[in-house]
């Protein structure tokens, strides 16, 4: 069954999201607040500014003749505020409510412009402004005014949103940090996690928050209780295994005492054949042991050893490949896989063919033969244990169906990967994967 799993943000993702979204609120709410206050308090400095230009204004312009007034509005346009004379009055559109409030600002600041009949709108098309309005002189002609639209409010508000984000990303690059040092002890677990999968034994300092610390804990007394588990299975399975062996070797000798030749030739078979599946067993049941250390090993050399002993005792068999090749591998470990292949081989194929090579960061150890096989839908079941591939292999097969799957774990342990695949010419092809820099560190 295949199960669907669907991506999702790490738990220093999450924390950053919700620290972003913390952040972005409260960024956004302040800004918000000081924005209102900024612009009440600008509202009420512009109007301030204002009421005093429009009482100069005012005085200035009628205290002049006729034909000054427009060159004297003119003199007193500034790059805030426009001024213009005119003898008729303007249209009187309605009073928008936050100009009314202007209105009232300016005449407290200034009250002589009470009795102006000052009118006020919004954006005037023929003035450079943002509000206009109007106001009579004493001899009834109409001064008009207007604020300029500078341009420097953008820039402004521009320039206070940067500078309010500044501390809220420094913020969240300090969170960041202290989020990361916090959960350290968290990638530790779940890294020692994945190399306990591996064979390999790795106690925890015990450091983290409170919940952390109680995980950490029951992490390492899990190992401490599987390690004496697998200790004791150990102990005692080769207790069984030694107590099996000393009434098979009398067995052996009583055997060779048998006048009956043919006889005799079959009971030793059948004593060979119940040591090497008592060894077989030992093997694998013992496999969870990880103590060997990994050593810079010349797997050519290794092949090359295994390939002539099988020679000398009359196979046919040969390498090809590098002449060396150095890994960093637990040498026994390794050894009892490629001579595991190299056995299955010899036992079901007349010809066989070693061979070690380089595939990037890889040593590739492939043993190749010319036998019946393995049935395509029977190669994944084939790695499982006590699996006996009778109907491609034969009925004459020795042991308990344990030397894959002896190697699939060794494979694994080192991080590697063994695989099976029928050749189109007829034979099994096995490959085994080894990183060469050797297992996955140990914390």
């Amino acid at each position: 069954m295949i199960h669907l799993v669907r991506p999702s943000l790490g738990l220093v993702g999450r924390i950053l999201v919700i620290l972003l979204l913390t952040v972005t609120v409260e960024f956004c709410t302040s800004t918000m607040l000081y924005e209102r206050a900024s612009q009440f308090s600008l509202r009420e400095d512009e109007a301030h500014r204002l009421a005093e230009h429009l009482v100069i204004s005012r005085k200035l312009v009628a205290e002049r003749p006729l034909r000054e007034r427009a060159m004297m509005a003119s003199l007193l346009s500034t790059d805030r505020y426009d001024v213009r004379w005119s003898p008729t009055a303007p249209p009187s559109p309605p009073m928008a409510p936050q100009l009314r409030e202007m209105r009232q600002q300016i005449v407290s600041w200034e009250p002589s412009l009470g009795d102006s009949s000052m009118t006020l709108r919004l954006k005037s098309p023929g003035l450079n402004s943002v509000v206009t309005g109007a106001m009579t002189l004493p001899d009834g002609s109409w001064l008009h005014f207007g604020t300029r639209d500078v341009g420097g409010d953008w820039d402004l508000a521009l320039g206070r949103v940067v500078l309010a984000l500044v501390p809220a990303l420094a913020l969240l690059v300090i969170g960041s940090l202290l989020i990361r040092s916090t959960l350290k002890p968290v990638r530790m677990l779940a890294q020692a996690a994945e190399r306990y999968g591996y064979g390999d034994r790795v106690i925890l300092p015990e450091i983290g928050t409170g919940e952390v610390l109680r995980v950490i804990r029951a992490f390492n007394a899990m190992q401490d209780r599987i390690q004496r588990l697998i200790a004791d299975r150990t102990q005692a399975l080769a207790a069984v295994g030694h107590d099996l062996r000393t009434p098979i070797a009398r067995l052996r000798l009583r055997i060779d005492m048998i006048a009956d030749g043919a006889a005799r030739d079959a009971m030793r078979r059948d004593a060979i054949e119940m040591e090497t599946m008592i060894s077989s067993l030992l093997a694998f049941l013992g496999g969870g042991d990880s103590d060997q250390p990994v050593v810079r090993t010349d797997l050519s050399v290794l092949a090359t050893t295994l390939v002539d002993d099988a020679a000398d005792e009359g196979h046919r068999i040969r390498y090809e490949g590098a002449e060396h090749l150095e890994a960093h591998v637990r040498f026994y470990d390794v050894k009892r896989a490629l001579d595991n292949l190299v056995t299955n081989a010899l036992r079901h194929g007349k010809t066989v063919v070693v061979s070690v090579e380089r595939r990037g960061d890889l040593a590739v150890l492939r043993v190749v033969d010319d036998g019946p096989g393995i049935p395509e839908s029977r190669l994944e079941e084939a790695r499982q244990p006590f699996v006996r591939l009778d109907t491609a292999r034969g009925r004459n097969t020795e042991g308990l169906g344990l030397g894959l799957a002896i190697v699939e774990r060794i494979v694994q342990a080192h991080g590697g990967r063994l695989l099976l695949s029928n050749r189109p010419s007829g034979g099994l092809q096995a490959e085994i994967e080894l990183p060469i820099e050797g297992p996955p560190p140990v914390l």
